[in-house]
């Protein structure tokens, strides 16, 4: 099925849209792959999220940016919605069209994460971090912290996807928000059950 084919059969979403509803979305779309993947953390799962083919729709991606950035509207002034490369970045633009402000995104250069481009903040610019899925929430903190090194203040974190169940936004320590909470099962590789069934693995996403 098409985007265009989907977008008929799903109602303009908004904070009110259940997470089926959403998930459902991402199913028709083939963003919730199942299988045997190797995520950006190194980690083995038998489920994966590639956000990217629901926001090649720009009319949903400004709908999912929308829903999410109307928990944010609250932590007024914003100076930036900012996101780590390359999965972030659509969905802080988004963000940030709906929170009237700029977006920003951090990329990683020789290990480390920065921010490039001529992108910058003023000391305790107010910032808040977006992500498309949140698993064990490194890029999140990597990101957190290029923004505190050049004088940025995090005030609230969120993603359209949460795979931890809650637990990578507590280390945040800052107001979090997720469109979708849906957990799925990772292994360390050398305890992987679905390499130890011989099932093919792909990766499908990864950190440069």
């Amino acid at each position: 099925m098409t985007i265009a084919g989907l977008v008929f059969k799903l109602r303009v979403l908004s904070s009110a849209m259940t997470e089926a509803e959403i998930i459902t979305l991402f199913r028709r779309s083939h963003a919730l792959l199942e299988g045997h993947f190797e995520l950006s953390s190194g980690r083995h799962s038998d489920r994966y999220f590639q956000c990217a083919l629901v926001l090649q729709d720009p009319g949903l991606a400004s709908k999912l940016g929308a829903a999410l950035g109307e928990f944010f509207s609250g932590f007024e002034p914003i100076e930036a919605v900012a996101a780590p490369a390359i999965g972030g970045i659509l969905v802080a633009h988004e963000v940030a069209r709906a929170l009237h402000t700029r977006a920003i995104f951090t990329e990683r250069v020789s290990g480390a994460v920065t921010l490039r481009r001529g992108f910058s903040l003023q000391r305790d610019d107010r910032v808040i971090v977006v992500e498309d899925v949140i698993t064990t929430g490194l890029s999140t903190r990597e990101t957190m912290n290029a923004l505190h090194q050049v004088g940025g203040r995090v005030v609230a974190v969120g993603a359209l996807v949460d795979r931890s169940a809650g637990t990578a936004f507590e280390d945040f320590r800052v107001p979090h928000h997720s469109l979708v909470t849906l957990p799925a099962q990772s292994f360390v590789p050398a305890e992987c059950p679905l390499c130890q069934q011989g099932i093919p693995m792909v990766k499908p996403g990864s950190r440069l």
